[in-house]
């Protein structure tokens, strides 16, 4: 098994965990490209990161390596064109891990985008003291929209219910206990909107100029699902003019080649991250939310179980 875009974090458990699964790994801290295909060849299986877009030429030359089967080590597989990937014979197939690590992220943001958090811990970083100049919101008194769910959302919604505070959910497939709503209904009534929908045709944009427009004035966006869900030019034109409270992103549109860098010496490539981090009601992380030890455990070690069952259905086909 060839294991594509490894950080040192996983790196470590992909080399504890390997030997219990019979698994030989080759780990390559680069991600995979046309120049590295020859690691993977002899290994049907490969597993690969969510930092990198598999464009179609690198997916066809997995496939004349004899590469059958590509595990991601994320819940969404949107960085890799599935349609096609299949159509050469490569089967793709993502990985379960603890929701509750973006679920508890999801909450530390929006907690600080309704406590000012950005403002107050910034201005005590240069000793200034004093109150900001409006005061933060209490979540038992705002109603906060759901956008999705499943697992992840879900456990955002189970959070929740212990503040106190109205809760509205929307999803294609309602499958929670929770107060359903039209996506409009939910955009006009919610304090906070929170995204937790897979991306794909039907969601890319999810949160255009017209939805962004039904929102109160005061209500907060929160993302820790993909930057695509959100037309960032118009999220960020509504902020500038005041038309929204604020918003905290942990992914954003256009973060391939900035998120995961040391960008401090180098120009961004972006012209809409500079704008989103002048404003004090924004809260910009680097595509983060996912990132705990127990999260990186269940990654590694599904992405190992997902190539073994991929093999073993493929034996019993045969």
């Amino acid at each position: 098994m060839t294991i594509y875009g490894c950080g040192p974090d996983e790196a470590a458990l992909f080399r504890e965990m390997a030997p219990r699964f019979g698994v030989r790994p080759t780990i390559t801290e680069a991600a995979v490209s046309e120049a590295n295909i020859e690691l993977a060849s002899g290994n049907r299986c490969i597993s690969v990161g969510h930092k990198t877009r598999l464009t179609d030429n690198i997916l066809l030359a997995l496939g004349q390596a004899g590469v059958t089967y590509i595990s991601t080590r994320s819940i969404g597989y949107n960085h890799i064109n599935v349609e096609y990937a299949e159509s050469i014979g490569i089967s793709v197939e993502n990985v379960a891990y603890s929701p509750d690590s973006v679920a508890d992220y999801t909450l530390m943001l929006m907690l600080m985008a309704v406590r000012n958090a950005r403002s107050i811990v910034r201005r005590a970083a240069v000793h200034d003291y004093r109150l900001t100049d409006a005061p933060g919101k209490e979540l038992r008194d705002l109603t906060v929209g759901i956008v999705g769910t499943g697992r992840i959302g879900a456990a955002v919604m189970d959070r929740l219910r212990g503040f106190g505070c109205r809760i509205l959910a929307h999803d294609t497939r309602p499958e929670a206990a929770a107060d359903y709503v039209s996506l409009d209904e939910l955009l006009q009534r919610s304090d906070i909107v929170t995204l937790h929908t897979p991306l794909n045709a039907d969601t890319h944009h999810l949160l255009n100029r017209q939805r962004i427009e039904k929102m109160k004035r005061s209500a907060y966006i929160v993302n820790t699902g993909r930057g695509s869900l959100i037309d960032t030019e118009a999220l960020v034109s509504a902020l500038e003019s005041g038309e929204l409270g604020g918003a905290a992103l942990d992914v954003l549109e256009g973060e391939d080649g900035i998120f995961y860098a040391d960008c401090r010496n180098k120009p961004i490539e972006s012209s809409l991250l500079p704008r989103l981090q002048e404003l004090p009601n924004v809260i910009v992380s680097p595509h983060t939310a996912y990132y705990t030890d127990h999260a990186l455990r269940d990654a590694v070690e599904n992405s190992i179980a997902n190539c073994l069952n991929f093999e073993s259905r493929k034996r019993h086909w045969i």
